[in-house]
């Protein structure tokens, strides 16, 4: 009663939580059983209107405010944000044993902790000097750090918000600024994401205009704040980089069709009990530890030959590797910058812009390399790529037409059973590429014949075998290549 229907308690002239189950469900000698039945069905009323909102009697001149009815002592418990309202009954704030936590996940994620924080360093450092007015304009933190804040004493605008949650000095934001009224700072509040009217549509909350937007599915609620779906020029663009699209020079590159973010990042068990199901993908985690220590994760919904602990070895790599290539990206920009220092060449000026600009994009994912790999990776290579055309002189060439001898890493890396090689060849001649393990053993003979200069695909079928670590040469005309490759069963 006190979380399905807490008004119950006023039907049929009031009573208690234990009259109420007696009134609105049949029991058996006293007892629920397989036959219990809804009762007076006319008189239940649901979660209603005034089970979240205290009316005043003199409503709507007095607005309502944020308090659950308790229907132990058919009071009013006023809160100060909707976050911990909903955490009553949608977390364990009020029954610790609850099997409902999607309060305590959100507290656990960055949506529910760290915000208001967070949005006053950033105030800080890169708006020091700015007035909330200026702010507002152009970054307008509120509209993705906190929402909901705009409802907060009765409604306000975001350039109120920013003056109430954070404090100024000369009216401008500095190194000082810090958050203020924490009490009602609501960070990314349930409300955000769910209209409280329409708790199971997908709707964003627009504060600019205070009013619910309603969108087509997770991929685009998501985007709206962590993409450039609301903020064009945003540089936050994880749903950019996994849709695969906005690189400059990079062919676009979609690594899983169909997948939305939520797949990965609102995960939840089917096994009833688990702490991944009570949590139901809340704390945006890909993996979850249970009560026993066993790890769920969301790779292995899909991927079924992996556990948890080889999907997160396979996220520690693509990271790893992301952040090697990401430092011999900033070398070779760098480089280059200081190389066209007094140059007047709008060639490379371009070729430099443009690898500044892949570089940029890779990073403002902000998963260090997980969110689509491959094209993270294909953005990475191409800013080194780019930068080192300034430095050498040497043009990328146009497809079909005879370029440099060249190997390319093979996709997908990690991998399970089979991965693709590419390779361009640049003269006529006889070319071998071979597998070795780190003992430097040759594996496998990919490939030995007598080639002319064209692109080339290879499928490397690792059936035969084991897991581990090997590399793959191309030998040929006086050249040679080396790549690593990681098999992954």
């Amino acid at each position: 009663i006190a979380c399905h229907s807490p008004l119950a308690i006023t039907a049929n002239s009031g009573m208690t939580e234990v009259e109420a189950l007696e009134y609105f469900f049949s029991t058996s000698s006293g007892l629920f059983s397989s036959s219990t039945q809804s009762l007076n069905n006319a008189d239940w009323p649901h979660v209603a209107c005034e089970t979240c909102h205290n009316v005043p009697a003199d409503h709507p001149t007095t607005l309502p405010t944020l308090a659950l009815y308790n229907s132990s002592n058919a009071e009013y418990t006023e809160f100060g944000n909707s976050s911990e309202l909903c955490g009553q009954c949608h977390g364990s704030l009020r029954f610790p044993d609850t099997d409902h936590l999607r309060f305590d996940a959100w507290k656990m994620s960055l949506h529910g902790r760290r915000g208001q924080a967070d949005v006053a360093g950033e105030l800080g450092e890169a708006w020091s000097g700015s007035t909330p007015e200026q702010v507002a304009a152009e970054e307008n933190c509120i509209a993705c750090h906190a929402p909901t804040a705009v409802l907060a004493n009765g409604g306000m605008t975001e350039t109120e918000a920013l003056n109430t949650f954070f404090t100024t000095e000369g009216g401008v934001f500095s190194e000082a600024t810090t958050p203020s009224d924490t009490t009602q700072w609501p960070n990314v509040s349930c409300t955000a994401c769910h209209n409280p009217m329409h708790p199971d549509s997908l709707m964003y909350f627009n504060s600019t205009s205070k009013v619910y937007e309603s969108m087509d599915n997770a991929q685009e609620l998501c985007g709206q704040c962590h993409g450039n779906l609301r903020f064009p020029n945003t540089d936050h663009l994880s749903y950019n980089i996994a849709e695969g699209t906005g690189g400059v020079g990079i062919p676009d590159t979609l690594t899983m069709p169909g997948i939305q973010c939520v797949d990965c990042h609102m995960h939840s068990s089917d096994v009833d009990g688990s702490k991944s199901s009570m949590l139901a993908g809340h704390s945006w985690s890909i993996s979850t530890e249970e009560e026993d220590g066993s790890i769920i994760a969301s790779c292995t919904s899909c991927h079924s030959t992996f556990n948890a602990e080889v999907s997160e070895n396979i996220i520690k790599l693509w990271q790893s590797d992301f952040a090697e290539l990401d430092s011999i990206a900033h070398l070779k920009i760098a480089e280059a910058d200081s190389f066209m220092i007094g140059r007047i060449d709008s060639l490379s000026a371009a070729y430099l812009e443009e690898a500044k600009q892949n570089l940029a994009f890779a990073e403002s994912d902000e998963s260090g390399g997980v969110h689509n790999h491959l094209y993270s990776m294909a953005l990475l290579n191409d800013a080194v790529s780019k930068s080192n055309s300034v430095l050498t002189g040497i043009r990328e060439i146009p497809s079909g037409v005879a370029g440099h001898f060249s190997l390319s890493q093979n996709y997908p890396n990690p991998f399970n059973s089979e991965t693709t090689i590419l390779f361009h060849i640049a003269q006529t001649g006889h070319y071998v590429l071979k597998l070795y393990n780190v003992a430097g053993q040759n594996v496998m003979t990919l490939l030995s014949k007598d080639l002319t200069p064209k692109n080339y695909r290879i499928q490397l079928n690792a059936n035969s075998i084991s897991s581990g670590v090997y590399y793959y040469e191309l030998l040929g005309k006086n050249q040679k290549e080396i790549k690593k490759l990681v098999l992954i069963k």
